[in-house]
């Protein structure tokens, strides 16, 4: 069997208003707070991760807090991130709930196949629930403001918009072993969307493609999304993959050590940052599992500088 991505490890965005981002993904959405981090590259800044109750690999949307300016969208870059929540009966219960959130959200709809509703974070963060239709496993917060049959149980489909598809299909298929599964039209008009699923396929393992040449290139800030990881079972698997890379004569970063799990970085044809991320050790590594996300968790190496960091960290609350 060839090499196999399993699914979206977790993906990583950008917000300007750290306090405002972990009210709206704790409060209104829900989710738990699973490591209260910085980037590793850049202490100065908080990195927050919110998951389901057991931060399990493909539940995780994380937020880099950097003080820039709003997003300007665009083509070359991750466009809306979708979640998954269990049955079309929770879309409708959400489309209630963010409005009484003064969250303006779209129709209820067929997008791609799945039952999907769209709407925004306060920053502009493009989000779409889809219904998975309950398969598979869940893990509920019990601490969650949402009731257990409506919580969110994980990522879906990540939708990335490029100008041209044809070297990004060649490194989607013959590099990263995804298959094409189908297209759809955009319901936002602008042209086709490619679905291409990994591993076992369904809404927790596919990456849609839209073909947007007629928009300029975006800029990232406040409400784009950083980038997107794929699933690797094991530190094994990674290595793998980085000779993989290395066999195609694909740039990337060579292995980085994470802690909470051991990435591969490298960009599509587009520009887009993609990683492949291991499902282990996990968030457990350093906290208890009951514990989770309630202090400022810093890797063995920047242990030794946790004065001057938590110095520099604005309060969340």
């Amino acid at each position: 069997m060839s090499l196999q991505l399993t699914g979206i490890h977790h993906l990583t965005a950008i917000t300007a208003n750290a306090p405002g981002n972990l009210r709206f993904y704790t409060g209104t959405l829900g989710l738990r707070l699973v490591k209260k981090t910085v980037n590793q590259d850049d202490t100065s800044a908080y990195h927050l991760f919110y998951a389901d109750a057991e931060a399990t690999p493909g539940t995780d949307i994380t937020f880099f807090d950097w003080p820039v300016g709003r997003e300007r969208r665009g083509t070359n870059s991750i466009v809306r991130t979708s979640l998954r929540v269990a049955s079309p009966e929770s879309l409708a219960w959400w489309k209630d709930r963010l409005a009484g959130e003064a969250v303006a959200t779209g129709e209820i709809g067929d997008i791609g196949g799945y039952p999907s509703l769209d709407f925004e974070d306060p920053e502009g963060q493009r989000l779409r629930l889809v219904s998975d239709g309950g398969k598979g496993d869940s893990h509920p917060w019990s601490q969650s403001p949402v009731p257990v049959e409506h919580q969110i149980r994980g990522l879906g489909p990540i939708i990335i918009s490029v100008p041209d598809i044809t070297n990004t299909e060649a490194v989607l298929t013959r590099v990263m072993n995804m298959r094409k599964a189908r297209d759809y039209a955009s319901p936002d008009g602008e042209g086709l969307v490619h679905v291409f699923e990994m591993g076992a396929g369904g809404p927790a393992a596919e990456l849609h493609v839209a073909v947007q040449p007629g928009l300029a290139p975006a800029r990232q800030g406040a409400g784009a999304v950083h980038h997107v990881a794929f699933r690797a079972p094991d530190q094994e698997t990674l290595h793998q993959w980085t000779a993989r890379l290395a066999e195609f004569r694909l740039p990337s970063s060579g292995e980085v050590e994470r802690y909470y799990f051991r990435s591969l970085y490298f960009r599509e044809p587009n520009g887009i940052l993609f990683e492949i991320a291991t499902d282990g050790p996990g968030f457990t590594a350093d906290e208890p599992l009951e514990t989770l996300g309630e202090r400022l968790a810093l890797p063995p190496f920047l242990e030794p500088n946790r004065a001057a960091i938590e110095a520099g960290l604005k309060p969340l609350a």
